[in-house]
């Protein structure tokens, strides 16, 4: 802090010797009663003068406190931002020139570019965009695991609760593995294009009974399936300017293909001892129809936390000319609509330190109906896929970050659970 001087004021030396040299000088000159006279009222003056120099001091003082409580302030402020946008603030860690005992710097205040901030990533979109002119690199892995109980009852009642005929058992479990390969590159601070290739590994055990025969052992049917999935391009575009207390609206577009193995081409089997279902012997890799997703994203910082969420609507083309292959033969399915499948998510993300944040979420899908040949089959119904999401992530250093998600199915369709591990990289 700069100091200002008072043309009223004079060191204390000078004052002194002003007093001595007077006092020197009309002790020769003044009569005694002169002279004390003017000795004391030179006194009076240098009391007032370092009464106000006293006084002077403390405003300073003041000042200085006032100054040190507005910088811990703004340093706290600009901490909790940079926390609840999971961004790590680079300490500076420079003590005060003008004093010591002033706080040292423990942040950077991020960039003003306009883009929403960041959060542990839970869900398939991510939460930010990439900056212009910067790419991502984001490998990640996802397991997930599901089991089923199917009971059918073959036979008919007379009355309530008396089954004249057979129960046909079966026990489903599932492993998925999926390895992905996902791009970003920021063409603006607000628009980035995304492409996603992922590599897929199923694996199903069938389990169940044949209940046409007395038998009272189990049989088991295995397949798996391995190849390269649907390859997905998507962009997304940031709609406004938000800030505290203020959210940010990201629009996107993603087109799915169907690059992976088809439903429809692998093999069917049909009247399995022991099952007597049809079921395939090589489990495809991709959904078998082309899908246009638009979304709309909100996110919400509220310091230290950001609230966020989406809400999708997948539309899947039709096929014609299906053709389906059974051990017995090529079967015609005609024409097959996949059915409409919209979606929402809504979680909050909070910054734990500089370098660790921390999100749950809810993650909803109701898949509509399949229609073949423009009707919807007896069996076929409205899926409602519900999940509860908690992720976590760390900074390891300036462009690489390792974040974990963990998914619970709370709907009897939805995989038990799901783990996913990324690792986005920023060159």
């Amino acid at each position: 802090m700069k100091s200002t001087r008072s043309p009223r004021f004079v060191p204390l030396g000078a004052v002194a010797c002003a007093l001595l040299a007077t006092a020197g000088t009309t002790q020769a000159a003044d009569p005694p009663d002169d002279a004390a006279a003017r000795l004391d009222a030179l006194q009076r003056q240098v009391s007032e003068q370092l009464t106000r120099l006293d006084a002077l001091k403390r405003s300073v003082a003041q000042e200085e406190s006032n100054l040190n409580a507005v910088k811990r302030a703004l340093d706290q402020e600009v901490l909790g931002s940079q926390r609840a946008r999971g961004i790590a603030p680079e300490a500076t860690a420079q003590a005060s020139p003008s004093d010591a005992a002033a706080p040292t710097s423990v942040g950077q205040a991020p960039e003003s570019d306009g883009r929403a901030p960041a959060v542990a990533q839970i869900f398939e979109q991510p939460g930010v965009l990439t900056p212009k002119g910067k790419g991502v690199l984001e490998p990640s892995l996802q397991y997930s695991y599901s089991s089923s109980n199917r009971i059918a009852l073959v036979g008919y009642t007379v009355i309530p609760a008396i089954l004249i005929g057979l129960i046909d058992v079966r026990e489903v479990k599932r492993n998925t593995f999926n390895a992905t390969l996902t791009g970003r590159y920021g063409l603006t601070n607000r628009f980035e294009l995304e492409a996603r290739v992922p590599y897929v590994y199923r694996s199903d055990t069938s389990i169940g009974r044949d209940p046409f025969q007395g038998t009272g052992a189990d049989s088991a049917f295995a397949a798996s399936g391995s190849g390269v999935g649907d390859i997905e391009v998507t962009g997304r575009y940031q709609l406004n300017d938000g800030g505290v207390d203020k959210p940010y609206f990201v629009g996107s577009l993603r087109f799915k293909s169907r690059t992976g193995k088809d439903p429809f081409e692998v093999e069917t089997v049909r009247n399995i001892p022991g099952l007597r279902s049809d079921l395939q012997s090589t489990l495809p890799t991709g959904s078998g129809f082309y899908g246009l997703q638009p979304a709309l994203t909100a996110l919400f910082p509220s310091d230290p936390v950001v609230f966020f969420g989406t809400a999708s609507y997948l539309h899947s083309f039709k096929r014609t000319n299906v053709t389906r292959q059974t051990d017995s033969g090529p079967e015609n399915l005609g024409t097959i609509a996949p059915g409409g499948v919209f979606g929402f998510n809504f979680g909050m993300g909070l910054g734990l330190n500089d370098k660790s944040s921390f999100s749950i979420g809810y993650d909803h899908s109701s898949v509509g109906r399949i229609k073949v040949n423009g009707v919807a089959p007896a069996d076929s119904v409205r899926v409602q896929l519900g999940t509860l999401l908690l992720g976590f992530s760390y900074r390891l250093n300036s462009q690489r970050t390792l974040s974990v998600s963990l998914g619970a199915g709370l709907t009897r369709d939805t995989p038990d659970v799901s783990l996913t591990v990324r690792t986005p990289i920023t060159f």
